[in-house]
């Protein structure tokens, strides 16, 4: 088995969609279903299926995030660079943390339209992509 792809409802599809492809998604494909309803699945560049899907359900209304959903992380190369082009694209990135201590990864953070939140991760060189279980021997 494998995680195919996380999916957020969101209230105002245009207004996600362009925090989305300002953070580096494209949109791989839609389905457009009855009553103005619309999926929409999106990819980083480089990924070969979806990982994120745009849930747009009018009549449900606006979107609560609750307390029981934390945070979607997504690993970038250049914590730096990410940043800096995100800023210039309008969207307002939180300052540099180092939770890990000073050789421990960097990260940054972002709330989307909705109120999801996301961590933007830079890992240090030559540690694995992602967390393993080197990370907690």
């Amino acid at each position: 088995m494998k995680t195919l792809f996380v999916s957020y409802r969101v209230t105002d599809l245009d207004r996600s969609l362009g925090f989305y492809t300002a953070l580096g998604y494209a949109e791989l494909g839609r389905v457009n279903a009855d009553h103005g309803n619309h999926l929409v699945m999106l990819h980083f560049p480089g990924e070969p299926a979806a990982s994120l899907e745009l849930v747009h359900r009018p009549a449900d209304g606006r979107v609560d995030v609750g307390s029981g959903f934390d945070h979607l992380a997504i690993q970038v190369e250049t914590l730096d660079t990410t940043l800096k082009r995100l800023t210039e694209a309008g969207l307002e990135p939180e300052p540099v943390q180092y939770p890990g201590g000073p050789h421990g990864p960097k990260t940054s953070w972002l709330t989307d339209p909705d109120g999801y939140r996301i961590e933007l991760v830079e890992w240090p060189s030559g540690h694995a992509d992602g967390i393993t279980a080197a990370d907690f021997s």
